[in-house]
């Protein structure tokens, strides 16, 4: 069974590469701050967050999942994290661990739902959603944490390159991002991934364990979602427990715009980060021109609906 990325259309391989590039274009005609180097690291300290949180979400839509509480746990772990390190005096990397293993948690629960009891990722995740919504709000009494050792906001701060500021947690999204790459493929376990997402039943006829492959990918989900949940941290210097309420769209819109299929067992993970950079630099060259949050919202709808029909069209195609 033949499982790697090469069985992806070249439509689907391009095509998000070319879409980030004609907006790009786009946006540099329309202003003449968008071409700055400045304002590309900017881009990528906004997308920064998402685009960790959209690698987990990448693997588990690629086994034909989908996490909807993904934004929630982050906000949780980051909760987590701030207020440990501040009720208790923890230091940075004990306090990051307690956020980590909390993301964690919530990942290997989705993943028992799904493979023990059997019920649709949807629906767990769904409920995860509101009991991690509601776990931030209690556990934070609904209060901001700004008390936080240093050691914590280091991927916050920036280093230089030519002259234009980048920030540390851009560089680490972009490191996980080729590793994971490596992962899915050229290891066994992430070709295992694609498989129990092309058909579950002939991967399991196999000899491969499906189930364990999907408690797998749920917990390293966490896992991602939690190193998100740190970078969020640093960004902004604090717990918010109003954080995450829109990040489980707006890591679904990156993955489908990176031409991951909702279908489950193709895509690149790649894409994913180019999928999140297209939201990014819309985005971003709105506001440049002046438009409301409202527009580059709606923009952005339409980008995932055209992503999703071309999905659709090409698995046609296909059969």
């Amino acid at each position: 069974m033949n499982t790697s990325a090469s069985r992806l259309p070249p439509l689907a391989t391009l095509g998000p590469f070319i879409a980030l590039l004609l907006a790009c274009g786009f946006f540099a005609l329309q202003s003449d701050r968008f071409l700055s180097a400045q304002n590309f690291a900017l881009i990528l300290q906004q997308v920064m967050v998402v685009g960790v949180i959209a690698i987990g979400q990448t693997l588990v839509i690629l086994t034909a999942g989908i996490d909807l509480s993904c934004g929630m746990v982050m906000a949780l772990g980051g909760i987590v994290m701030t207020k440990v390190a501040s009720d208790y005096g923890l230091s940075a990397p004990v306090a990051i661990a307690c956020g980590m293993a909390v993301t964690t948690l919530f990942g290997m629960v989705n993943g028992l739902l799904v493979t023990k009891v059997k019920l649709p990722p949807f629906i767990v995740t769904l409920g995860t959603l509101n009991i991690a919504f509601a776990a931030t709000q209690l556990y934070s009494g609904a209060q901001t944490i700004t008390d936080i050792p240093a050691g914590m906001t280091v991927l916050g701060n920036t280093f230089q390159v030519g002259g234009t500021a980048v920030v540390w947690g851009a560089l680490l999204m972009l490191a996980l991002y080729v590793a994971m790459w490596f992962f899915l493929r050229e290891t066994a376990p992430g070709r295992h991934i694609y498989a129990v997402g092309n058909n579950p039943e002939a991967t399991r006829l196999t000899g491969i364990p499906t189930d364990r492959v999907l408690l797998f990918v749920y917990m390293l989900a966490g896992v991602f979602y939690g190193i998100a949940a740190l970078l969020s941290v640093a960004r902004t210097g604090a717990g918010d427990p109003n954080a995450g309420q829109t990040e489980n769209l707006d890591a679904i819109s990156a993955v489908v715009l990176g031409g991951t299929s909702l279908f489950g067992g193709r895509g690149v993970i790649l894409g994913t980060l180019v999928g999140a950079l297209i939201v990014g630099v819309f985005r971003n060259g709105l506001t440049l021109m002046g438009v409301s949050s409202v527009y580059q919202i709606l923009v952005t709808g339409i980008l995932v609906i055209l992503a999703v029909a071309t999905d659709q069209l090409s698995r046609k195609g296909v059969r």
